[in-house]
């Protein structure tokens, strides 16, 4: 294993069409990793090598192969059969080393071809029987290719094995075997991996001979170039705290991280329906699907990508800031994995973990672990937003850019007509209008472990609690007051109905905006909401009733549910207005004596609604009105008992037919000893009793 400190090795070292290359992506100084792999003792020999995520491991192995396969010529030879095989854990990553070698190699003339699952494979055979210098691929794909006869290795001279331990922790371990075992002895091993655990060195010791080990170790407190931030939420404040952060932390490419496929597709639509251009990659999306959401990121059309850890493994996108862990990782290499994501090439980056009261212990053993120092703090809140939204708008390249003459020509118009200030108010509107607004967020703050005096003392040991309106939340035909969000009825409030509910994952928490903003109100005119299994039922104030019904006429280009006023519905009455029942002749029951001195507590009545319906015959009528009528079963059509006459006719059976004897007293019928004692006479007798019953 070489020393930890590698001199820089220059480009310029490489052989000439990869130097330009490099040259024209602003390559100027080499990695660690990319350094320790050109040094003279690395030349021409097998590579054990371990380096962090986003050190720039591609470009690595990339030069380290350029002499065994370009030698001293500046353009490769006709393609035919492969000199270099690269083995990538997923497809994502597999396309994304086929993009990092098509241009580090395209002025020397390389074709390098793919072959990846998901993708089609007749295709593939195609391109192989065309011809390819590189072949990069999943081991999967790659090991159907080899059993099929259709990729021929006879002539590789170089095999890397990129993210090593992935490819073992997925499962590929025999497929990895498959492809040393059927490549020529002499070719040329480099191993890449982000850790060294016993199952690699064991692989490394069985198929690389005289192995260069390279360790290329992270700096203290994890990658350098990230800088980690825990952020302690309420459990129910996950997704507003991930608006926050993302609405914060101002970066053009985000990625949060969920544990399960159903979050993310939870926190993507919560994320869509607040006004962000996402999109989501897991397991269950095809691999046209995760590839055209990685291009939108990539070229600008989304800005947040929602992931589970496979699908996000090894992806480079560019300007990637930010990573967020909506849920806490399983083992710290996970969490080096998601935040390795940014902080790449040397730029900068931040990652933000999400912790409820209940996960604080498991994350400061995530970062101890990983020997990651990070900053503890709150989400940032609604009012932190505000005023920087302000700071960037001053900064905003609307007032740095050059005017043109159509600009000062439509400015004179605008000023000539509208006094400055309207002007202002207006450009600040439209600022706006193009932010999602943030969120109000609880902070749960440190507190400390009650005892078992203060758990009997209750409310009054505890001391007044601070209140905040966050607007009707989760609220139902049970809400109560004093709950944050639960409201009472509004005086003359108009109800509304929208055509989605719990069957669909209806929840107050994305039907708040997404009513703010089909509507155009705030959320001070929206009063108490009734979630049900098909249908969602809410309250606007009467000032804004008459506005909102109009708004919610137009078609939404975002949603397509259909929100109508609720016809013929009363508004939530608190129960103390409402009479109460006096059963047993007005006198009240022990059970409601002791009731009655409770506290008062509020909960809303739903009113069926009318039925405008006539009642239906045979439905709503009875049956008597819907009539079986006298002659439905006519008089003949059964007698009296049950039967007809010749239901049965006298001669079904012949009086000298086979008859049958009741036992007496539930005894078997006697059979006589010589019967028992000769079959053939039994048989003979029934032979001669069925003969004569057929006639």
């Amino acid at each position: 294993m070489i020393a930890q400190k590698v001199l820089s090795v220059p480009f310029s070292t490489s052989p000439p069409p990869l130097a330009r290359a490099l040259a024209e992506r602003n390559y100027i100084e080499a990695t660690p990793v990319q350094s320790a792999v050109l040094a003279p003792d690395a030349a021409g020999r097998d590579l054990l090598v371990s380096a962090q995520t986003g050190s720039g491991k591609t470009v690595a192995y990339g030069l380290a192969i350029a002499r065994e396969l370009l030698g001293d010529a500046e353009r490769f030879e006709r393609a035919a059969t492969p000199l270099a095989l690269i083995v990538a854990p997923t497809r994502e990553l597999a396309l994304q080393v086929h993009r990092e070698l098509d241009w580090l190699y395209g002025q020397a003339g390389a074709r390098v071809v793919s072959c990846v699952g998901g993708m089609d494979p007749r295709r593939e055979q195609r391109e192989l029987e065309a011809g390819a210098h590189i072949v990069v691929g999943t081991p999967g794909r790659l090991c159907d290719h080899l059993r099929r006869h259709r990729l021929d290795v006879s002539q590789l001279k170089a095999v890397v094995l990129d993210e090593a331990d992935e490819m073992l922790d997925l499962g590929f371990r025999e497929d990895m075997e498959f492809i040393l075992k059927t490549t020529p002895e002499t070719r040329r091993t480099l191993l890449f991996s982000a850790t060294l655990p016993r199952t690699i060195i064991t692989l490394a010791k069985t198929y690389q001979h005289d192995a260069f080990r390279i360790e290329v170790a992270g700096r203290d407190g994890g990658h350098a170039d990230i800088e980690y931030r825990a952020v302690r939420i309420a459990p129910s404040d996950v997704e507003h705290a991930v608006v926050n952060t993302l609405r914060y932390v101002e970066s053009p490419t985000a990625i949060v991280f969920c544990a399960t496929r159903s979050g993310v597709t939870h926190l993507q639509t919560a994320l869509l329906e607040r006004g962000f251009s996402v999109v989501a990659l897991s397991g269950e999306l095809t691999q046209n699907e995760r590839t055209n959401a990685l291009n939108a990121l990539r070229d600008g059309r989304a800005r947040v990508c929602v992931a589970t850890d496979v699908a996000a493994r090894g992806i480079d996108l560019p300007n990637l800031g930010l990573v967020i862990h909506a849920d806490l990782p399983n083992d710290p290499e996970v969490m080096q994995h998601r935040s390795g994501r940014t902080g790449r090439a040397g730029k900068k980056g931040v990652s933000v973990l999400l912790v409820p009261p209940a996960r604080r212990r498991r994350a400061e053993m995530l970062l101890n672990l990983a020997g990651i120092e990070a900053v503890w703090g709150t989400a940032p809140q609604a009012d932190e937003i505000r005023a920087l939204d302000q700071q960037r708008m001053m900064q905003d390249s609307l007032f740095t850019e050059e005017a043109t003459a159509d600009d000062q020509a439509l400015a004179q118009t605008l000023l000539a007509e509208r006094s400055a200030e309207e002007i202002a108010v207006a450009l600040a509107r439209l600022y706006r209008a193009r932010l999602p607004s943030p969120e109000d967020i609880l902070d749960p703050g440190e507190r400390a472990p009650r005892g078992r005096d203060d758990r009997a003392a209750g409310k009054s040991a505890r001391g007044p609690r601070e209140e905040r309106d966050y607007g009707p939340r989760e609220t139902g035909p049970r809400a109560r007051p004093g709950k944050a969000g639960a409201k009472h009825a509004m005086d003359g409030g108009v109800w509304f109905r929208a055509a989605i509910g719990k069957r669909k994952n209806a929840e107050a928490r994305w039907l708040l905006p997404m009513i703010c903003r089909r509507g155009g109100i705030t959320r001070q005119d929206i009063g108490a909401i009734r979630i049900l299994d098909t249908t969602t039922e809410f309250e606007i104030s009467a000032t804004a009733a008459v506005d909102f019904a109009a708004q919610i006429k137009h078609p939404d280009k975002d949603d397509n549910i259909r929100i109508e006023p609720l016809i013929g519905a009363k508004p939530i009455e608190p129960r103390d207005e409402r009479p109460a029942p006096k059963p047993h002749g007005g006198q009240m029951s022990e059970r409601e004596t002791r009731r009655s001195k409770r506290p008062d507590s509020w909960s809303p009545q739903i009113e069926p609604l009318a039925d405008p319906r006539p009642p239906r015959p045979g439905k709503d009528a009875g049956f008597k009105d819907a009539g079986f009528k006298k002659d439905t079963y006519k008089k003949d059509g059964f007698k009296k008992d049950g039967f007809k006459k010749d239901g049965f006719k006298p001669d079904g059976f012949k009086p000298d037919g086979l008859k049958t004897k009741t036992p007496r007293d539930d005894k078997p019928a006697y059979v006589s000893k010589a019967r028992r004692a000769d079959p053939s006479a039994k048989n003979a007798s029934f032979k001669k009793k069925a003969k004569k019953f057929r006639g």
